[in-house]
């Protein structure tokens, strides 16, 4: 457990100013103190070496040492990140990123001090410890040419550019740096699984990870928010593993609601999540992204068929069951690894995976293995569609509708890309299946409620119409967004659902997610400018680096839940994408 000391000096940050730095296998967040307080080494899934961020031990501090007030940008298209700092004389900054493109079993962190027109006093503290914390840098060396080794639990350490760094009482290595006017100042630091290789160049890896970046992520000029649209894009890669996987958030146990219990590891691959990014990347022209997402589902489908899970490590092995984290956790959640979501059926991802298939075949981008993989899913939604699933808000097991409308549009969209008598075959399935859903799911009003039992409306309700289940002119696509409207929307935001009687707000904060998906469909309506304002409001939510969680505490202002959320930025980015088009959805 961290102690008061040190939680002093690197308090937790409201979420909407932490800036995120990922190479695909893992992700840091970075504050604006300059200090890296989330770091899990070597991959997404492995245990914490920097975890102040939910009360444990390990921080890795860049900041100026003299007064000075915070401010940042990432350079563009890119998870390069500046922090600036504004003194009274002068202004000072440090360009962080992970090296790109990345090792699996090392993470090399880069940061650049940069001066100004005068002097800069710096201050670096380094504290790297393994098992969230519990295991301290040993073996500390400084060798001839000042580079520091050590090494925290089975990891082995190398910091380049902090020869006069020196050990405190506490085992952290701290460096009080003066950097000229003018100049700049590398520190390079290595974490790794395995015997360290040669020494880089820090010029080497700075020259590479910009042209990795600047190569990986598209200028989306003809979106109507190109800098948002390539901002969640970089996002979206950086999340993304080079085995295609692409993990659901960076982080763990941040909480949706102050003590409510709803804390959450976010650090694996989601079926769904990774569908919704792999539709924004399809829209226009195919971008790789499409192809990571088909890839790793469909490893997952003919791997594992009918024991197919909701979510995986971006190995591909299933997340570990829930155990809690002897730690304070971030202020208001508890810290906690595995998923629950792990034994969960959750049928509505069957139906997102068929729209992906659609969406790639749609593109000739699907071979022979996924053509494969979409005949068992088919099958899969044949055999388990009336059986009670968690449903997309992972919830108790119920006939949610969501879950099989997502199947009617996943079915419809993939039987377009069948032989004729395997399409009509299809068509007729989800036909049957609708008309079952509408028997059992429609309230008074014509509106679908979100089950038998749950007589009220979810706007996860709005994003089947939008992928071709139903029409958009169809009743209950138009009875279902009035009831939406009036029931679940608040200052330009909109709820995933009314929990209890409470007012909006009381029991959650609203959903990112829900607030693009009210952008789409009121954009399939033709209401255009309805659709801009969704899109406007919700897009707005973030801090300076530009990151979305899943919630939005409506009333504060703030951000609510793990950071960044991968489905989040998946939807700003179709939906920045089609809004620039006219309303043509499958």
């Amino acid at each position: 457990m961290i102690g008061t000391q040190e939680w002093q000096q690197f308090p937790p940050h409201v979420l909407r100013e932490y800036a995120l730095l990922a190479d695909g296998e893992r992700g840091a967040l970075c504050g604006p103190l300059g200090d890296i307080a989330w770091l899990c080494a070597p991959t997404w899934c492995d245990d914490a070496v920097m975890s102040a961020l939910i009360g444990g031990r390990g921080v890795y501090s860049v900041r100026p040492a003299t007064p000075c007030v915070w401010g940042g940008a990432y350079e563009p298209g890119t998870l390069i990140w500046r922090s600036r700092w504004v003194a009274t004389d002068t202004i000072v900054e440090s360009r962080d990123a992970l090296a790109y493109p990345a090792d699996p079993r090392r993470v090399v962190v880069l940061r650049r001090i940069e001066a100004g027109e005068h002097d800069a006093p710096m201050r670096v503290e380094l504290d790297v410890r393994s098992r969230f914390g519990a295991r301290s840098m040993r073996e500390l060396h400084r060798a001839e040419d000042g580079t520091w080794t050590a090494r925290t639990g089975d990891l082995r350490l190398r910091w380049h550019g902090a020869a006069d760094a020196r050990p405190d009482d506490d085992g952290r290595l701290v460096l009080d740096l003066l950097v000229p006017a003018g100049t700049r100042h590398d520190l390079v630091l290595e974490i790794s699984a395995g015997t360290l290789p040669p020494p880089p160049g820090a010029d080497r890896l700075w020259t590479e990870t910009a042209h990795t970046w600047n190569a990986a992520v598209p200028d989306f000029a003809g979106s109507v928010a190109p800098r948002d649209a390539r901002h969640s894009y970089a996002v979206l890669r950086g999340l993304t593993s080079g085995g295609g996987g692409m993990v659901a958030a960076a982080t763990l146990g941040l909480p949706e609601r102050a003590e409510a219990g709803r804390n959450y590891d976010y650090r694996y691959v989601w079926l769904r999540d990774q569908c919704y990014a792999g539709l924004a990347a399809a829209v226009g022209e195919p971008h790789p992204l499409l192809d990571d997402a088909v890839a790793f589902v469909t490893a997952r489908v003919l791997a594992d068929g009918d024991r197919l899970r909701p979510a995986y490590r971006t190995d591909g092995r299933p997340p570990p069951k829930e155990t809690p984290l002897d730690l304070p956790g971030y202020p208001g959640g508890a810290a906690l690894v595995g998923n629950h979501a792990r034994g969960q059926f959750q049928l509505d991802a069957l139906g997102e995976i068929l729209q992906l298939y659609a969406a790639a075949a749609g593109h000739d981008r699907l071979d022979q293995d996924s053509r494969r993989a979409a005949d068992v899913v088919v099958d899969l939604i044949r055999r388990k569609w009336d059986e009670p699933d968690a449903g997309v808000w992972e919830l108790g097991t119920g006939w949610w509708t969501q879950s099989r409308l997502a199947c009617v549009a996943g079915l419809r969209s993939v039987a377009q890309h069948y032989p004729a008598h395997q399409a009509a075959e299809v068509a007729a399935f989800a036909d049957r299946l609708l008309g079952e859903t509408a028997g059992r799911c429609l309230d008074a009003r014509g509106a679908w409620q979100r089950s038998p039992a749950h007589d009220r409306v979810d706007a996860a309700l709005l994003l089947p119409p939008v992928r071709g289940a139903l029409p958009a002119d169809d009743p209950r696509t138009l009875a279902t967004l009035d009831a939406v409207r009036a029931n679940l929307t608040q200052d330009g935001y909109v709820y995933r659902f009314a929990a209890d009687d409470r007012p909006l707000g009381d029991a959650e904060g609203a959903f990112l997610l829900c607030g693009f998906i009210m952008a789409l469909a009121e954009w399939q309506q033709g209401d255009q400018v309805a659709a801009f304002r969704w899109f406007e409001r919700n897009r707005a939510a973030c801090g300076p680096p530009g990151l979305l969680a899943e919630e939005f505490d409506v009333r504060q202002r703030q951000l609510r839940g793990n950071l960044p959320q991968a489905f989040v930025h998946g939807l700003l980015l179709e939906t920045a994408q089609r809004l620039a088009g006219t309303p043509a959805f499958p």
